[in-house]
């Protein structure tokens, strides 16, 4: 990934540029130390994502974003900001930034924000590359399509922005296992059962099934975890956020959501206890109700 910095803090654009290179991120491709130098510079070169600070300068960081997106640019923005003010948030993601990164600058944050922006970066031009393959082709006679449980699966990850974490396939094949059972009403089978049924789809002798199934265990509870992380993280920056709302106190312990936003904030290890079970009934049971 090629990366721009634009930030009037010469340590933060040095901070971030290391963190890139050292975690193979991908290249710094030019730096700014405000918004009006950075324009030009951006429209020059195309980045294909933009680190930039909200408050510099001649030109703070929504008002340089809404310039470049009138020049159309078509770059990915991350916006990095000490204040955490509602309205000046949501004015931010309304001018279409991916994510916020708060100062001071925290190394595991930007990494992980950093690979959740290029898997958008990478669908946003996968997306783009088949629209571009249909358009020669004439259109389907049926004109709508109904989404499959897979979808509605993947679109519930995708909100919680784990659709790329190596578990969400492990949980996308539990899901799509209790709907073949049409277990609609009855409780969950052990966990332990569902998992060894996944592993059963590409392991055929006991000791395999037996090994792979632990693994998925691990995988899936990573994944859980990385998604209580990434709404506790949006719920620090925006509490009313339609996402956080939803999915915090629906799918998770919500004590332990408001924990991981305390140690997020104080910068303590991003530790909490994960309810498996409750997630993945609570996404069987959405996923039931959105495909009957």
């Amino acid at each position: 990934m090629r990366y721009f910095i634009v930030d009037d803090d010469r340590a933060s654009r040095m901070m971030l540029s290391q963190i890139i290179d050292e975690n193979h991120l991908g290249t710094v491709i030019g730096e700014a130390q405000n918004g009006q130098d950075a324009i030009p510079q951006i429209l020059a070169i195309q980045p294909d994502i933009v680190l930039i600070d909200l408050l510099m300068p001649k030109l703070d960081g929504i008002a340089t974003i809404e310039r470049l997106r009138e020049q159309q640019f078509t770059g990915l923005f991350i916006m990095i900001s000490q204040v955490v003010n509602k309205d000046m948030v949501a004015e931010s993601y309304e001018k279409g930034i991916e994510f916020f990164i708060h100062k001071p600058i925290n190394k595991v944050e930007v990494e992980k924000v950093l690979r959740k922006t290029e898997e958008q970066y990478r669908l946003k031009n996968s997306i783009l590359a088949i629209r571009q393959s249909l358009s020669n082709v004439e259109p389907p006679i049926i004109t709508q399509t109904q989404k499959t449980s897979r979808d509605h699966i993947l679109a519930i990850l995708n909100d919680m922005g784990i659709i790329g974490e190596v578990g969400s396939e492990d949980i996308t094949q539990i899901i799509e296992l209790l709907l073949l059972d049409k277990q609609h009403i009855a409780p969950l089978p052990p966990l332990k059962e569902l998992y060894e049924r996944v592993a059963e789809l590409t392991k055929t002798t006991p000791e395999e099934i037996t090994k792979e199934s632990k693994a998925i265990e691990q995988r899936v509870r990573r994944t859980i975890l990385a998604a209580m992380i990434n709404l506790a993280n949006l719920g620090i920056v925006d509490y009313t956020n339609s996402e956080f709302e939803y999915y915090a106190p629906r799918y998770f312990d919500f004590t332990e959501i408001r924990l991981l936003m305390s140690k997020i904030e104080k910068n303590e290890p991003r530790k909490a206890k994960v309810n498996i079970k409750k997630f993945i009934q609570v996404l069987f049971s959405d996923i039931n109700s959105k495909i009957n």
